[in-house]
């Protein structure tokens, strides 16, 4: 498959300039083959948290409207990176996933809050797993600072997910823990890791994309340049079960000692 990593550069405070840019860049990514999109963590609004009240997307409508549309109209699957969104009186740091015919497969509202970034100030974390399906291939999705929870990658891994996507918006200043540990994941749970980091600045960080797709042996097949771009590479995702016959992690886990552990 054909997956298309966007490495934006994302316009602080300005939703309609982010969703004009992600359209272009889409449309050139169909344009070379692409079958499957993944775009960055807070794409639509970066981290104007302060002001999320004027523009987070009200129930996702806005962005659930427009991929959807995008999904249709070109045939392409798109793991939507993330927005930020109200539901309700709360605001979420929520993802959206559509298949190539425009269906909504998956929302997953970020877990696991950065408080170096003030998330846990302004918005809510989430309480689900996010498991789903693109065609054949079952995939989990997660956000940013999810990577530094092992066990929850772990679930999504133990729940099916072939592949994980993660969209960040990763500052430069820690941008070496970010590459260790997407490698760390992809290798541990023996899946693809699909990441797609931003790029430009915000009032309080700069970031410097290095997004990566990483095999299950823990080869890099890409990294991101350190500026707004995009890139087209194409992944065999069978090479998952291969992995996991010659090593057989899965087989040879104990949840009963690990489970124990925990209740100490």
């Amino acid at each position: 498959m054909k997956i298309a990593c966007i490495q934006l550069n994302v316009a602080f405070a300005d939703p309609d300039k982010n969703f004009h840019n992600v359209q272009m860049l889409i449309e050139k990514v169909v344009n070379e083959g692409a079958e499957l999109v993944v775009l960055p963590e807070m794409w639509n609004t970066a981290y104007a948290l302060k002001e999320l009240e004027q523009l987070a997307d009200f129930e996702g409508k806005r962005t659930k409207k427009f991929l959807s549309e995008l999904a249709r109209l070109h045939h392409i699957h798109i793991v939507g990176g993330s927005v930020s969104t109200k539901k309700g009186t709360n605001f979420y740091n929520t993802m959206y996933v559509f298949t190539n015919d425009g269906k909504l497969v998956a929302e997953y509202d970020k877990a696991h809050l950065f408080r170096l970034m003030d998330e846990h100030l302004y918005l809510q974390a989430g309480n689900k797993e996010n498991v789903f399906y693109l065609g054949s291939i079952q995939a989990g999705g997660l956000i940013c600072y999810d990577l530094r929870f092992p066990e929850w990658l772990r679930a999504h891994a133990l729940a099916g997910a072939k592949v994980l996507f993660i969209p960040a918006q990763w500052p430069e200043s820690r941008i070496d823990h970010w590459k260790i540990l997407l490698q760390a994941r992809a290798i541990e749970n023996q899946c693809f890791v699909i990441a797609v980091n931003r790029t430009g600045s915000d009032p309080n960080n700069h970031f410097n994309g290095q997004s990566m797709i990483i095999a299950p042996w823990g080869k890099i097949l890409w990294t991101g340049a350190e500026q707004e771009e995009y890139a087209v590479i194409d992944v065999d995702f069978s090479e998952v079960e291969e992995v996991r016959k010659r090593i057989p992690v899965y087989e040879d886990r104990r949840p009963a000692l690990y489970n124990s552990l925990f209740e100490k």
